[in-house]
């Protein structure tokens, strides 16, 4: 690796997010190591890159002390300017399943990629979730807006998880001085989504494809506000180049759109005879989401442009294709 080119890492990269950062920074010819220990990222999200020089994949977890011992030593002689912090499990099956790796990777994994970024110098970007703001009593949501989170529910694993992690990020800003951003994601999707993560809309598409019922939790009248990949990947690039130390910035799309119109476009545009069913609605859930982004309109100068029928088509020829 050439010393004078920018290096980034992304923790995290091999998921679902992560691995189009991955491919984005280096078609724009940076360098990238990749660290995951594909607990719920998979290998085949980045096979396309291992061959590429610029790129680096080191399976292992954040938690792992050992980890940025050897990391100081391979970054001696090497440029690194900015860090990806991305690792944790991110959709409520798998953060369930693996709840106590996500309350570590959030908080000790935390602690290790902060000390990293405060001995290097890195420019430090937490990606935190909209999943702070728990079932809001604010609409829509601000970064200012504290949130309404159950502390001990079946989803505090991964909501109290990224909130210790953002007050930790603003503690080492505070008392390290490290050069920090925090960046809560707002729902996402998009190709390379696994069809089995749970989310809405990989459940849609994979049922619809397969003219099996789409199931809905709850009465289908509860909002998400949908971001397509390419989006969101932009928005996290800019957050951490231009993105102000110590602020938080909101990322998603914030056209809102009930479950049931969701369920009903995707079906649509699949051409799917699939019939839409309804179940228990799920501990938790929130009610309404919808980011206010104009801090990342003035700041990062961030705008979505994919729009949601787009993006689902998109996305359905690549649950398509691969299933």
């Amino acid at each position: 690796m050439n010393a004078t080119q920018s290096l980034y890492i992304v923790t995290g990269g091999a998921g679902f997010i992560g691995s189009h950062l991955c491919e984005s920074l280096l078609s724009s010819r940076y360098k990238v190591i990749c660290i995951d220990n594909l607990i719920t990222g998979k290998k085949e999200n980045i096979s396309d890159l291992l061959n590429n020089p610029n790129f680096t994949f080191i399976e292992q977890d954040v938690t792992d002390p050992s980890l940025i011992k050897n990391l100081i030593r391979k970054l001696a002689d090497e440029n690194l300017q900015y860090i990806f912090h991305l690792a944790s499990p991110a959709s409520p099956p798998q953060y369930k399943r693996f709840a106590i790796e996500t309350l570590m990777t959030n908080s000790l994994g935390t602690k290790n990629i902060l000390d990293l970024a405060s001995q290097t110098g890195a420019k430090f970007l937490l990606a935190s979730t909209s999943e702070v703001y728990g079932d809001p009593k604010v609409h829509p949501q601000t970064e200012s807006y504290w949130g309404n989170v159950n502390s001990i529910g079946e989803r505090a694993c991964y909501d109290e998880a990224k909130r210790f992690a953002e007050s930790l990020t603003m503690e080492y800003f505070r008392k390290k001085s490290v050069n920090a951003v925090i960046v809560r994601i707002f729902n996402t999707y998009g190709p390379k989504m696994d069809k089995d993560d749970g989310r809405v809309i990989s459940n849609f598409c994979y049922a619809a494809i397969h003219g099996k019922p789409l199931q809905i939790y709850g009465d289908g009248s509860q909002t998400r506000s949908f971001c397509f990949i390419s989006d969101m990947v932009e928005g996290l690039i800019l957050a951490l180049s231009k993105g102000e130390s110590g602020q938080v910035y909101n990322l998603g799309n914030p056209i809102e759109k009930t479950i049931n119109e969701i369920a009903g476009l995707v079906v649509k545009l699949s051409g799917s005879k699939s019939k839409i069913t309804h179940s228990s609605r799920q501990s938790d859930d929130p009610a309404r989401r919808k980011p206010v982004i104009k801090k990342a309109q003035k700041i990062l100068t961030w705008q979505p442009t994919v729009d949601l029928k787009e993006g689902l088509i998109r996305t359905i020829e690549y649950f398509r294709k691969l299933y």
